[in-house]
């Protein structure tokens, strides 16, 4: 004979179990899943970052419509298995490929399937503001630059005065510039490797506070405070969001697929080339976007790091909204490259 407390327990289970057939039932219902129709893609709601210019087009409701019933799928058994029947997925790319108007858009079609869902942009969460971040990347590369050309002995009399100059026309990341000063290969290569060793690390982002973020979300935490950053020092706040009624949360951000983030559950890749990238910023002006040689250059350690954490996304989407294997994306990037 059952005890009281066992019989209390068992309704619990019981309960637990009919909200997880609940949403994942409200999922089933729905598949095949046929694209809805948006009558103002204005008025979807889109990511958490302040002042972020987010634009949907039909090409990124094209591409969402390519991705979302697979994504459907994918979510059933996530939600099932989770206690309290909640996901994260991420949307990664290079800057400028859509991942706000993505992701915005399938929390719109999670939403109106009854699973609650909320954006968050990961761009909230680098350890410094915009200007000072880029402030920061020009110091590491021209310090470990300098380190270079002083560890090889070229750290000659004179070079100082050369230097400044070529840094203050912002030519020292410049490739071209190579043929005038050969030295300027080893600056550039030691630059270069020391960026690669502070983008996407912990030294530029901090990714404890999104982990713990995920963290208390999957482990049924009705209440969490999100950080918000502006581009202004006096732009850094918090605000404490209702999760109670959002089964899904959708991280849009270029470093999403990044190993030091943990918890995501099904991570999605958009790939572009850092030439599409970089004329997608300066067609939103994304801070102040320019194609100088030192933007180029973090566009493509960007991509390297893209491409190197390829294998762990679930779903990979070209530009042109073909849904590619991890194989036919590293032939394309070969492609790319010739």
């Amino acid at each position: 004979m059952n005890q009281p407390g066992n019989v209390s327990e068992s309704r619990l289970t019981d309960k637990v179990s009919d909200a997880k057939k609940d949403i994942t039932g409200r999922i089933k219902l729905k598949l095949p899943w046929i694209p809805e129709s948006i009558p103002d893609p204005g008025s979807i709601p889109t990511g958490d970052m302040p002042g972020d210019k987010v634009r949907i087009g039909p090409q990124h409701i094209q591409k969402a419509n390519v991705i979302f019933p697979l994504l459907l799928e994918m979510l059933i058994p996530v939600l099932d298995e989770n206690p309290f029947q909640r996901a994260v997925i991420v949307v990664c790319g290079g800057s400028g490929v859509g991942k706000s108007e993505i992701a915005s858009i399938m929390s719109y079609y999670l939403n109106h399937l009854g699973v609650g869902s909320y954006t968050l942009s990961g761009d909230n969460y680098p350890h410094r503001i915009p200007k000072y971040n880029d402030a920061e990347r020009i110091l590491v590369f021209r310090k470990s630059a300098i380190d270079g050309l002083i560890s090889q002995g070229l750290y000659f009399e004179g070079i100082q005065g050369i230097l400044k100059e070529i840094q203050e026309s912002g030519n020292d990341s410049n490739p071209e510039w190579v043929n005038k000063y050969p030295w300027l290969s080893v600056y550039q290569s030691a630059g270069r490797e020391g960026l690669r060793n502070y983008l996407g690390t912990p030294n530029e982002i901090d990714f404890n506070e999104l982990t713990g973020i995920i963290s208390q979300f999957k482990n049924g935490e009705n209440r969490i405070f999100l950080k918000r950053m502006g581009r202004e020092d006096t732009e850094l706040w918090y605000d404490a969001v209702d999760f109670s009624n959002k089964n899904v949360i959708i991280i849009e951000w270029t470093h999403g697929n990044n190993h030091n983030l943990k918890g995501v559950d099904i991570p999605i890749l958009l790939n572009s080339t850092p030439q599409e990238t970089l004329e997608h910023r300066r067609s939103r002006n994304r801070d102040g976007a320019t194609d100088s040689p030192f933007t180029t250059m973090i566009l493509e350690l960007e991509q390297e790091m893209l491409v190197s954490q390829a294998p762990k996304a679930k779903l990979i989407l070209s530009k042109s909204s073909e849904l590619l294997s991890y194989i036919e994306f590293l032939r394309l990037m070969i492609k790319e490259k010739e």
